[in-house]
């Protein structure tokens, strides 16, 4: 496994992003502060929203997909009374409305129709696209589309303090929901309209905020310890997924792309393309693939389907150049 102190670093870094700055303000920092020119965030904060925001650095940007569901835990306020075009307080005010008679047995007793599954409709200002544009653009020159619901799921929805007309929450929520779209859809089943006024995020499981480096670390800390403090190596990353492990012959194999035959054990079979992270014998992250059952049925094909750049070079060697396998050295990306 490479340090943390050396150079180049594979894997993701987690930043506790402020308000103000957009993701990607924040990863062309990163790109360069840390000589990574092909680091990618793991899923937009708003610049008006904080919290963690994963950096992947390297290969590691290879596997961004398997890290995206993960579930999102955000802390927010919310402010009754007014409705924007963008759903928070950024936005152009279209509507304000009295909330005399809103209570928090009112709020308490609305919000719970949002817990489990939903259709939730995007909001016009946000990065989705629509007919291969991007939705803030378009409402930018005044246009509203219509945007097909997506399907998301809110876990849990915690109330933590009232001061109407505004309150403080914390909500659970599977990735791809717009925490906002919620507070506005909360608003117009109240009948009194509301907007996110703050927003944090404060978990992307498995990962939290108990690790991370801030904005102005990247420029007070050296580049060794800012991953040492908010880095996660990509072996480490990856254990979110079930691990099969390859002996000599089969790693080698499916570094070249090849479909080695193998003992599936206890890991997922036809999981899909990036159900399984295959290892070599030391732990060492080689790709992502799946398994899909052989013709005994007592046997698996693996078959990888993103293949990181050191297994390619280390079959390459072992099998043009004749390198023993046990004399190649610890990979650089």
């Amino acid at each position: 496994m490479t340090p943390l102190d050396a150079e180049p670093f594979v894997g993701l870094l987690a930043l506790d992003k402020p308000p103000g700055p957009t993701s990607h303000d924040v990863v062309v920092k990163v790109r360069r502060r840390l000589k990574s020119p092909g680091a990618g965030h793991l899923g937009t904060l708003d610049p008006a929203a904080s919290g963690l925001l994963l950096v992947a650095i390297g290969a590691a940007t290879r596997a961004i997909a398997v890290w995206q569901g993960g579930e999102k835990t955000y802390e927010g306020v919310a402010r009754f009374g007014v409705i924007t075009r963008s759903q928070d307080a950024d936005g152009e005010i279209l509507e304000q409305r009295s909330t005399a008679g809103l209570s928090e047995a009112a709020v308490r007793t609305a919000s719970a129709a949002f817990i489990g599954d939903l259709e939730q409709v995007p909001p016009m200002v946000s990065a989705l696209k629509v007919g291969g544009e991007r939705l803030h653009r378009l409402a930018r020159r005044g246009l509203d589309v219509a945007r097909p619901p997506r399907r998301v799921r809110v876990l849990q929805w915690e109330w933590l303090s009232f001061d109407l007309p505004e309150a403080g929450f914390r909500v659970r929520c599977s990735g791809g929901t717009y925490v906002r779209t919620l507070i506005h859809d909360l608003g117009q089943a109240l009948g009194t309209g509301a907007i996110l006024s703050r927003l944090r995020r404060t978990r992307s499981e498995p990962f939290g905020l108990e690790r991370s480096v801030s904005v102005d670390d990247l420029d007070r800390l050296s580049p060794g310890e800012v991953l040492a403090k908010g880095g996660t190596s990509l072996d480490e990353a990856l254990r979110v997924l079930p691990s099969v492990e390859l002996d000599e012959p089969a790693a080698l194999e499916a570094g070249m792309g090849g479909r080695p035959l193998i003992d599936p054990g206890v890991a997922p079979v036809g999981g899909g393309e990036r159900s399984v992270v295959l290892r070599d014998r030391s732990g060492r992250a080689l790709a992502l693939g799946e398994l899909t059952m052989a013709e005994s049925r007592d046997r698996a094909y693996v078959c990888p389907h993103v293949v990181f750049p050191w297994a390619v070079r280390t079959g390459r060697r072992v099998r043009h150049e004749g390198v023993p396998w046990e004399a190649l050295s610890e990979p650089r990306a």
